[in-house]
Parts: C-alpha cells; structure tokens; sequence
C-alpha cells in the first residue's frame, strides 16, 4: 500500500514564525513514517518558501513540491497563514488540505468580525470598540480595557490597561501589528478553551495563569492548564453549545479551538482561533489527549477528513 504524500507547511510572516516552526515540527515527527511520506515547506520571515533541506525554492518551486502531494497539512499561524491566505493557495493548486477553508479562516481571524457573527447568534462577547490610528486618540477612557490588534495572534500586541497612563502605549504597541485594533472592557471570569472538530467536542481545558496570559506567560512557562476543567454541567453544556453554534456559523472545518471566559452569567466569547499551537503540549492536543485521542490518531483524522 504506497504512502500518503503530506505537506507540512510551518513558519510565516507574522509574529508567530517560531511559534509555527514548532507546531510543524512536532506534527511533521508525529506521521508515522509506515503510512506517510512527509515534505516539509517553509515560509521564512521574508516571505521566502524554503524546502526540506532549507533551500529556498520560491513560490513557483513550492506550488510544484505542493502539487506533488496527496494533502497539505498548514500549519501556519496568524496573518498571511492561519487567515485563509494559505488555504486560497491550496485550493487554486487544488491540493486538499486539513483546517478551514479561506472564507472561516478570514472570518475568525476578525476578531471583529467574529464577535458581530457571536453577537448574531445571541453569544456574549466584551463589550468594545474598534478603532484604526486615525481614530485611536480620541478614544475616551472609561476603565480597564484589554487592547488588541483586530488580526493576530498569541497575544501579540495585547496590553491589559489599568490606568490611563498606560492607554497611548498600549494602542501604540496594538497599531504596530495590525491596522485595526480593538480596546474592549475587561471580563472577570475563568479563562477556558475548548476545541471542536465536525461533530466531535473536547473535553474544556482551563487556563490558570500568575496575571495576564499574554505572549510571555503562554510560552515561557509557569501557567497551569486544567484539563479536563472542573465545570458543573449547566455551564458545560451552555459552553459547548456556545462552540459549536460558533464553529458552525463561521463555516469551520478540522480542527478549531473557542476562547472563552467562563462568567456567573454564562460563557462569554473572547476568539476563535482555526489553526491553533499544534505541539503535543499545545492546548488542543491536550484537551484531545483528555478525551482519549493520541496525537498521531488526531493528526490522522485531520488527514482523513482533508481526504475525504
């Protein structure tokens, strides 16, 4: 029986390169070498396609590597990746490929966009503001705000705001990652993740973290992630309804993972993000790994479905 031919795409041109190298990395280890030949494609920060051995091939030799292969597995992170770019590629190159297609992968990572789509479906989501540069000075404080960029990840260029002193740098450091930025009031409630992939609900994974779980605290450690997370039943089941609404209206496909804080009122939606981290220690493994799935038979079904 031959081999199935997989493209792991890791790396990008946004923030999350490193982040990305190593979800590819480990999903790339993780194929069983019996039942799948793997070809591993880099996007260097420049926007260079690179090969196995590191070569630069540009976009013309990546396509060709591409349509050589039986799926293609992106897993790149963020803007120019993660937001349908790669998933558009795909599909002109008629390749298939695991992870949601470019309308669900465009849509999510609006993180305005998204919460217009929850609010429609009668999800809560913090109450905010957008705002672009031009815009941005004239913003008047009225308390504690979490400022972000409208599109990126990894809470890159997320500022917690306590004090109005520390308004202008926090919409400085949000504008240099993105255009469009997002100044939203501060939610008091458990931070929860749970992931969806077609009709399957992970157990729901929460984050425990000493402060603000931003860039630092997801990768450099010391932040506690409870899975499964200890939730009554009532709030569980409103939490999984809430992610599956979500991941439905959006249009997802694979694998996505629904942030959200879990309040006396109910779940409130902070992001969706389509191609989450994807290192066995990653959040989704995890909360897969709670409900009984290894991360080879994860990655197989990914594959299967893309095939499908």
């Amino acid at each position: 029986m031959s081999r199935i031919r997989a493209a792991v795409i890791g790396g990008g041109t946004n923030g999350e390169h490193q982040v990305s190298l190593a979800s590819a990395a480990a999903v790339a280890g993780a194929l069983d070498p019996a039942r799948y030949q793997v070809a591993r494609l880099t996007i260097a920060p420049d926007g260079t396609w690179r090969d196995d051995a590191g070569a630069p091939i540009g976009l013309a030799g990546a396509v060709t590597v591409l349509q050589g292969c039986d799926v293609a597995l992106p897993i790149v992170h963020g803007p120019r990746g993660e937001d349908g770019t790669l998933a558009a590629l795909l599909e002109l190159c008629g390749v298939p490929y695991v992870g949601s297609g470019v309308r669900p992968g465009a849509l999510a990572m609006d993180k305005w966009v998204t919460k217009l789509i929850a609010g429609a479906l009668g999800l809560a989501t913090a109450r905010g503001v957008l705002l672009t540069a031009a815009t941005a000075r004239g913003y008047a404080w009225t308390g504690p705000v979490v400022v972000k960029p409208v599109a990126a990840g990894s809470s890159l260029g997320v500022t917690l705001v306590r004090d109005e002193s520390e308004l202008a740098g926090a919409l400085d450091e949000a504008l240099r990652h993105d255009d469009r930025i997002l100044a939203e009031e501060v939610v008091e409630g458990r931070e929860v993740d749970i992931a969806v992939l077609g009709e399957l609900v992970t157990p729901p994974l929460e984050i425990v973290a000493d402060g603000f779980f931003d860039y630092e605290a997801k990768y450099g450690g010391g932040t506690e992630f409870r899975v499964p997370a200890p939730i009554g039943p009532g709030a569980l089941k409103a939490l999984e309804d809430a992610a599956v609404r979500l991941y439905g209206a959006l249009g997802c496909r694979g694998v996505a993972r629904l942030d959200f804080f879990l309040t006396e009122a109910g779940p409130v939606l902070n992001e969706v993000n389509t191609m989450p981290g994807f290192t066995e220690h990653s959040q989704v493994p995890r909360m897969f790994a709670a409900a009984g799935w290894g991360y080879p038979e994860l990655l197989d079904r990914l594959i299967r479905d893309a095939l499908a």
